[in-house]
């Protein structure tokens, strides 16, 4: 599992490299490309070792301590103990729609964040499915290559700001290049900033689906019992739909429950149907397998 994440984790830096490449040079041309490749070396390092305080500054979540909210870390605590990971940082955002995500490139950097409105709806053997779910995402190692993606995604767009503001300028103040060139830069600049950010959407198309099976699954062996994440996940999805969630779309696909609804959200899904994962937990518990 480890190596299988590194290499998605170097694939994934590499392609988005090129990614940048090919839309600094659209913006502008060769010297674009260069400031892209220079751009894209430091969003490298920078994504492989604060992706997580950056996707969770994204997030705005804050981190608490067992004096603000007690309970919720003595779970993680009893948790952690049983996915035999070490205790992660306990962080809280400020939102009424109940969701969680975890994230951090390693079990010993982890982190897991809860809405404030989670622990109103969910009962505690509900919220520890939950909390248990996000473990089973530090313990298989992919909270590296999610959180690497989000801070990705969120340069992707800003890219496609920037070729935005580009082609306004170009079109304002006219260009020194040969019309067939200027038209042709006008033409790639439209394409990266309607391609670019559907490119972040499906790198983490990619990246989530397969894992959230997976976390569910070794999320409910953690616990003892896949039920309560089942009813959970019911939950969560109910109120995805009525309590709307101020999220970035850089971030979405870290959440438990995709926290976007409606517009681009379906076309581009970052989670497997809740439907279907909600029905492999409870064919879990009727074939009785083996927990931990």
């Amino acid at each position: 599992m480890q190596i299988w994440n590194t290499f998605k984790t170097t694939i994934l830096l590499a392609g988005l490299t090129a990614l940048f490449m090919l839309i600094g040079g659209a913006i502008g041309g060769q010297v674009g490309m260069i400031i892209a490749l220079v751009m894209a070396v430091a969003m490298n390092m920078g994504a492989w070792w604060f992706s997580d305080t950056l996707a969770l500054r994204m997030s705005g979540a804050h981190e608490v301590s067992p004096a603000e909210a007690p309970e919720l870390h003595q779970m993680v605590e009893e948790l952690s103990l049983r996915a035999e990971i070490p205790k992660p940082r306990v962080y809280l955002i400020e939102s009424e729609t109940p969701n969680a995500f975890a994230t951090g490139r390693s079990p010993a950097k982890g982190a897991v964040a809860v809405t404030t409105g989670i622990a109103r709806l969910l009962t505690r053997d509900e919220l520890a499915g939950v909390v248990a779910h996000e473990l089973a995402h530090i313990k298989h190692r992919d909270t590296l290559i999610s959180s690497i993606a989000a801070t990705i995604a969120g340069a992707i767009s800003m890219l496609a700001d920037m070729a935005m503001w580009s082609l306004m300028f170009a079109g304002l103040g006219g260009s020194d290049d040969g019309e067939d060139e200027g038209i042709a830069r006008m033409v790639g600049g439209v394409l990266m900033m309607i391609l670019a950010p559907i490119a972040a959407m499906i790198i983490q198309m990619a990246i989530s689906r397969s894992r959230e099976y997976l976390a569910d699954a070794g999320g409910a062996r953690i616990l003892g019992n896949p039920l309560p994440l089942a009813s959970a996940l019911e939950k969560l999805e109910w109120a995805a739909g009525r309590v709307p969630m101020q999220a970035s779309p850089a971030t979405s696909h870290l959440y438990i429950i995709n926290p976007l609804v409606g517009g681009l959200a379906g076309l581009f899904r970052t989670h497997p149907a809740t439907a279907e994962r909600i029905a492999r937990l409870r064919a879990m518990s009727s074939q009785g397998v083996a927990m931990v």
